[in-house]
């Protein structure tokens, strides 16, 4: 029995391959199959891509990213030289130890046009306390008309006086809707000039005395480069600064062209509409508390300004 467990043992030794050989094949049972690996690598798929792409499109994402950078920087550095220079400049005008450009003329007519604004603004204020104080009053008066009209039912011994009050009230506060009504357009064209026109017109204003501030701060840098001589390393500078003031310069006087246009233009504006608004205001008013229903109406009417509840608010003809 054992003899024949050897020799069996010593046949199956006999049947495996060679170490040589096993590195190469794998077996399983008794039967001999062989899987070949490839120890060479292809490499065609890697010839036909570029490995330049990828560093390609980062030195162009790099380039660009340095070009945005380099052009961000030189906007803050020219910001920060001109933020610099308009504060000197400001300074030494309020101490006295610079000059500036100086139109009289121009600056007079500013002047008065931002005072008229002021008081325009005033009248603006007292309208609406007037308004809301009448329509408090209107409120009061609707109410004593219903009170009286109620009282006239309950009490027959004083039914006619009390009609008598009720109709009274019923009347005045008929009329004060018309006046409210003119009230309110009153308002609204008022604070349509002051709030939108003249508003407008100040903007450009504030915008032409910044360029006015730049213009003179460049101007006067100019001027001390041109007095301390022109040595070889300012050259550069003095050119930048020459640049810079001409288009300074330009500027300035574009935005003062546009102020003395725009300044015409508001007050033909200005007087056409307070005409009007003084106008209605003094009609309706005056037709109101003289107790002139078909005047108080007629001015309504010249005025092309339509009977709304007294919590509306008419639109201006300037928004029309």
């Amino acid at each position: 029995m054992n003899k024949t467990n050897e020799k069996s043992i010593h046949e199956m030794l006999k049947n495996t391959p060679s170490m040589n050989d096993s590195t190469d094949v794998v077996h399983t049972g008794s039967e001999q199959q062989t899987i070949k690996h490839s120890t060479t690598l292809t490499l065609r798929n890697v010839s036909n891509h570029s490995l330049s792409s990828p560093t390609s499109i980062s030195l162009e994402d790099e380039s660009a990213y340095i070009k945005n950078g380099s052009s961000k920087l030189d906007t803050f550095r020219n910001w920060s030289i001109t933020t610099y220079k308009c504060t000197k400049q400001i300074m030494l005008e309020k101490l006295g130890k610079s000059t500036r450009t100086v139109d009289l003329e121009l600056e007079a007519q500013i002047d008065q046009l931002k005072e008229t604004q002021k008081k325009y603004l005033s009248i603006l204020r007292l309208s609406r306390a007037f308004t809301s104080h009448f329509y408090n009053c209107m409120q009061t008066q609707s109410l004593l008309s219903e009170t009286f009209a109620d009282l006239a039912q309950k009490s027959p011994e004083l039914q006619e006086e009390f009609l008598r009050n009720a109709e009274t009230q019923r009347i005045l506060t008929k009329n004060g809707e018309l006046l409210l009504n003119a009230l309110n357009f009153f308002i609204s064209s008022i604070n349509t000039l002051c709030n939108k026109t003249i508003e407008d017109t100040l903007l450009t204003i504030r915008q032409y005395e910044l360029a006015r501030v730049e213009y003179d701060a460049y101007r006067v840098d100019l001027e001390q480069q041109r007095t301390s001589g022109s040595e070889p390393q300012q050259k550069y500078s003095n050119d930048e600064v020459q640049k810079k003031y001409e288009k300074c310069k330009e500027q300035y006087e574009k935005l003062r062209s546009d102020i003395v246009v725009k300044m015409q233009f508001l007050e033909e504006n200005r007087i056409k509409v307070m005409h009007k608004q003084l106008l209605l205001f003094h009609n309706a008013i005056a037709a109101y508390f003289a107790g002139n229903a078909n005047g108080l109406e007629k001015t309504l009417q010249q005025f092309n300004i339509s009977l709304k509840s007294p919590n509306s608010v008419t639109s201006s003809w300037l928004e029309q």
